[in-house]
């Protein structure tokens, strides 16, 4: 997860694509340059320990976008594929 929000913050979209899902990993992924993440906190996880196969981390991303500070909440969830954690999906 904490990756994953870095990549978002420096915009590395090969790296997202990589450790996306393929079932449900977009065609295109576009970022909004103008978006500036600010702060990861992880409200909480469960599972996704070395002996998973399976994860759900709920977290809450702080960003700055056009002068207005927001944030997006959201649970995700992983799967570990080949001994890498991929992302397949968020509520």
């Amino acid at each position: 997860m904490r990756s994953r929000y870095t990549a978002f913050v420096t915009g590395d979209t090969d790296y997202l694509v990589r450790t996306w899902h393929p079932s449900s990993r977009p065609a295109h992924l576009d970022l909004d340059p103008e978006m500036n993440w600010r702060r990861l906190d992880i409200v909480s996880s469960v599972a996704g320990s070395p002996l998973d196969s399976t994860g759900t981390v709920t977290f809450e991303a702080h960003y700055r976008l056009d002068g207005a500070h927001g944030v997006q909440r959201e649970r995700s969830t992983f799967v570990r594929e080949g001994g890498r954690w991929l992302y397949v999906a968020g509520d």
